[in-house]
């Protein structure tokens, strides 16, 4: 258990070519009168809140709330955030607040059930992929997004989640973003095993599989070792005086190791992800699609560039710089491209 929070912590307080395919378009900030309709909350039933609701969820065990947050207004371009984890939080793409606004894209936090600011219903049971797609909808259907405005990211686990909406609900989508994952788990357990294990030194990659082998990932050695040579280079290398310009994040430890597993080098067997894979259902997503990459992340990004080429209408980012969180650590790149999609699929 320890293990699992000091690598949230350390994900996110620790610290080429660009094979973009996004279209470039014409920055500029928005205009007073723009701004004054973009900060507008005087007709919105979250006025009281600063944005904030709290959304019912049916579920199998009952009904739930989960807690959202809406940035801004602007009825053609709403980006809905899915956090990572499992069992993260909406805490860590703060960094979008200086981005998003002054391009006048509205965009709403979330923290998905049993996570932070949301209710936590502890049932095991309810950590399904299935059901998660479920509360996505119910999300979107309370805050009446649609597919002529509604953007769905999903970054890490969230992009696994992304994915799976896709698949089923496509139709209410004006346009995708999967940052930072990819579309097969069995896939980043070869790509973590036979190529980001061996960049380290011999004898560190013998020790951690020694430590794996014998399922002691509470051994304090375990996590020394991951923090010094693999979360540095793979998670975030931010250098250490940035380190604290990154926000904090609440996570729920029981739902990442029941979807997610104990090791932190791949999705482990007993883990209800271990075995998911949507490789060969993305030619069946016919939305705008943007794939978010990067040459130092956790996911395969030659991987990533293959994946933008299944959806008919993909398109691929590469942060050269970046690594798991690259819109921390290869931030103008990760932005520039992102925002560039956005405001070329509102246009379409």
């Amino acid at each position: 258990m320890k293990k699992i929070i000091a690598f949230f912590f350390l994900l996110l307080m620790v610290s080429a070519i660009n094979f973009s395919s996004c279209k470039r378009y014409q920055k500029q900030d928005i205009s007073k009168t723009d701004l004054a309709s973009y900060l507008a909350y005087a007709d919105s039933n979250d006025v009281l809140t600063g944005g904030v609701r709290m959304i019912p969820i049916n579920t199998p065990k009952g009904t739930f709330k989960v807690w959202t947050k809406r940035k801004g207004n602007n009825p053609e371009m709403k980006v809905l955030l899915l956090h990572g984890g499992p069992g993260a939080s909406h805490d860590y793409f703060e960094c979008f607040e200086s981005y998003f606004p002054k391009e006048g894209i509205e965009y709403i936090l979330y923290d998905q059930l049993g996570s932070f600011n949301s209710d936590n219903p502890q049932d095991t049971s309810l950590w399904r992929l299935d059901r998660f797609v479920e509360e996505v909808e119910q999300v979107r259907i309370a805050l009446g997004l649609d597919s002529t405005n509604f953007y769905l990211l999903g970054h890490s686990w969230g992009g696994i989640l992304a994915m799976e909406y896709a698949t089923k609900y496509q139709h209410n989508l004006k346009g995708l973003i999967i940052s930072n994952m990819v579309a097969s788990i069995p896939e980043y357990n070869k790509y973590a095993n036979e190529v980001l294990g061996p960049q380290m030194p011999p004898e560190v990659l013998a020790e951690v599989k020694e430590l794996e082998a014998a399922k002691d990932y509470s051994n304090p050695r375990y996590m020394e070792l991951l923090e010094e040579h693999y979360y540095t280079q793979h998670l975030s290398r931010l250098p250490a005086e940035k380190a604290a310009l990154m926000g904090a994040m609440h996570f729920n430890p029981d739902i990442y190791l029941y979807m997610q597993g104990p090791s932190e080098f791949g999705i482990t067997p007993e883990a209800t992800l271990y075995n998911w894979d949507r490789s060969q259902d993305l030619k069946n997503i016919t939305v705008p699609t943007l794939v978010i990459g990067a040459a130092h992340d956790t996911m395969d990004p030659e991987y990533m560039k293959w994946m933008s080429e299944q959806f008919p209408d993909g398109n691929f980012l590469l942060c050269p710089n970046g690594s798991h969180m690259a819109f921390y650590d290869d931030q103008k790149v990760y932005f520039d491209g992102l925002i560039g999609f956005v405001k070329n699929t509102a246009n379409q």
